[in-house]
């Protein structure tokens, strides 16, 4: 199984303390040509689409789709605006249920309890460090 691409929550991930480490994995995960999102259920819009499009390849708030976590078709979604397959993705949530989600759409699910424990989990997961540090 070849990994191409990240989806992150926000809420709980992204907004956890040390966060900037996170956004630094997806950096470096997209130098590496892996495809990156957001994957939120917030309500989203034009503005917090906006907010974090520079950081992602795709931004998507359940708000804006119709469609929230878990809901399989969601992540499906997210998938395909990446232009990659949902076994390909590895999909980052604070939430089992989400994850568990995730992974009924065919993903690799992690479960983010700690940004030190995401990034284990990633650095496992990636052929390259997403740490920076090899």
């Amino acid at each position: 199984m070849v990994l191409r691409a990240l989806l992150l929550d926000y809420a709980g991930v992204l907004t956890d303390v040390g966060a900037q480490r996170l956004y630094a994995a997806v950096r470096i995960a997209r130098a590496h040509g892996v495809r990156t999102a957001l994957l939120s259920n917030a309500g989203g819009g034009p503005e917090a689409r906006e907010a974090f499009g520079d950081r992602f390849d795709a931004v998507v708030f359940s708000g804006d789709v119709g469609v929230a976590k878990p809901d399989v078709a969601v992540y499906r979604l997210t998938a395909d605006r990446l232009g990659v397959t949902p076994g390909e993705c590895v999909f980052v949530d604070d939430s089992a249920v989400n994850v568990a989600g995730a992974v009924s759409a065919g993903m690799v699910g992690v479960r983010h309890v700690s940004v030190a424990e995401t990034l284990a989990e990633l650095e496992a997961l990636f052929p390259f460090s997403v740490s920076g540090s090899g």
